[in-house]
């Protein structure tokens, strides 16, 4: 009797064991990585061929702007300092398009005297170089850049409002889609999102552009901007050209990122302005099947203008400013760990 009850104790010690070891591993979860290269933030990256690459970004302090280009190496789990960008740039956007990394427009100069910026680089991996590619028809930051069927689409942003802008001010949210045949190397417009606005995210899913989030630049009596979030996710279908709104977002939010992940889209961070000013921690995944949102557990860092990549069943996350505005760059690295399949 006391053997059995002595074996009987030891299955009940295990089983709890297990139990408090299962509930430690339990999914998702977030794990440190690896520290980006540089502090930055306002980053658009893309991964291509296995690698998470990020260009660019906005320094501490936002006077300062860079031209640094790197990758993540999964498998080596480290960062590769790669071939620099042409010109230093912020909020340029990177997409993947017929094994080529389109890097399109962003801005220049450091705060407030930035200058959007029309030109196009494609970077060309296995010479670890950057070409000059076909210009933007006018030009554009702020906006979101995704790859479908080799071509690249560019929704929405910041324009300058006039020519020669080369303040902040002087520029304003635009709704327009252009899309590059990489192939032709011709733009073309195509049908107007239905929002305006500036930084918001992006991914694509089953051929679909999502865009979620961002913020509306709305002109004073002053003639000062103020930033007002927005929730709204829009969808647009290249095969069809044409756009639908879905369910938004459970929390307006400006200067968030954004991953896909086996049909589903995963969102993380920002920040707001009004009605005071707040940095989110806040992560959440929205299913297109059910048109619904789902709270996920928060970074362990709350950021804004982040870049976030998936590689596997990780989304990585990384960069981004710590407090709000351009005077907080981080070089933190975040993973959220869906599975632990590898």
């Amino acid at each position: 009797m006391r053997t059995s009850s002595r074996i009987a104790h030891l299955a009940l010690v295990a089983a709890a064991f297990v139990s408090t070891q299962s509930q430690a591993q339990r999914l998702p979860r977030w794990e440190q990585a690896a520290p980006a290269g540089v502090a930055r933030q306002e980053l658009y990256p893309e991964v291509l061929d296995g690698k998470i690459y990020v260009a660019g970004g906005l320094l501490s302090p936002n006077t300062g702007y860079s031209a640094h280009f790197e990758s993540w190496d999964e498998t080596q789990a480290r960062w590769t300092r790669r071939a620099t960008l042409p010109e230093a740039r912020h909020h340029i956007a990177l997409a993947a398009a017929n094994g080529r990394l389109w890097g399109v427009g962003g801005f220049s100069g450091g705060f407030p005297n930035w200058r959007a910026q029309s030109s196009v680089f494609w970077y060309e991996p296995g010479a670890d170089r950057w070409h000059q590619g076909p210009d933007l028809p006018r030009p554009r930051a702020e906006g979101v850049a995704a790859a479908v069927l080799g071509k690249v689409y560019v929704i929405g942003g910041r324009v300058p409002a006039f020519a020669g802008a080369s303040h902040f001010n002087d520029h304003q949210d635009t709704a327009a889609v252009e899309v590059l045949d990489t192939a032709s190397g011709r733009w073309r417009r195509l049908p107007d999102a239905p929002t305006a606005r500036n930084s918001a995210a992006s991914a694509v899913i089953d051929g679909r552009i999502y865009v979620v989030g961002g913020r509306s630049a709305r002109r004073q009596a002053d003639g000062t901007l103020s930033q007002i979030n927005v929730s709204t996710l829009e969808v647009f279908d290249p095969l069809r050209n044409t756009w639908t709104t879905r369910k938004p977002m459970p929390q307006a939010r400006g200067g968030l990122a954004a991953a896909a992940h086996r049909g589903k889209l995963y969102v993380f961070g920002g920040e707001q302005w009004v009605p005071e000013q707040k940095v989110f921690a806040d992560s959440w995944v929205y299913d297109p099947v059910t048109d619904d949102w789902e709270a996920l557990p928060p970074m362990p860092t709350a950021r804004h203008g982040l870049g976030a990549a998936t590689l596997n069943d990780r989304i990585h996350v990384f960069g981004g400013g710590l407090k709000t505005g351009g005077n907080a760059a981080s070089d933190i690295h975040e993973v959220l760990v869906l599975d632990d399949t590898r």
